[in-house]
């Protein structure tokens, strides 16, 4: 992969962000606070993400093996 067009593609990719945003008409220290705001929430939802989503899905997965009869190995059965 040639280097130089890795680098032109993302320079394009930027620009094409600040059209998309018109962050080009900022000054630099609003770009400041818009760019910071951006990536804050960004990781916001993505941390979000990772804690809630993964309990969520752990939660589903043991629902759904309680609904197919599978118990845990620690549920002691009363047999008469």
């Amino acid at each position: 992969m040639d280097i130089k067009s890795t680098k032109s593609y993302l320079y394009w990719l930027y620009c094409q962000f600040e059209l998309i945003t018109c962050s080009y008409l900022m000054e630099p220290w609003e770009k400041l606070l818009f760019y910071t705001f951006n990536i804050t929430m960004l990781a916001t939802a993505l941390y979000t993400a990772y804690v809630f989503v993964s309990a969520h899905l752990c939660s589903a997965f043991q629902f759904f093996l309680h609904l197919f009869g599978n118990q845990h190995e620690n549920t002691v059965s009363v047999v008469k």
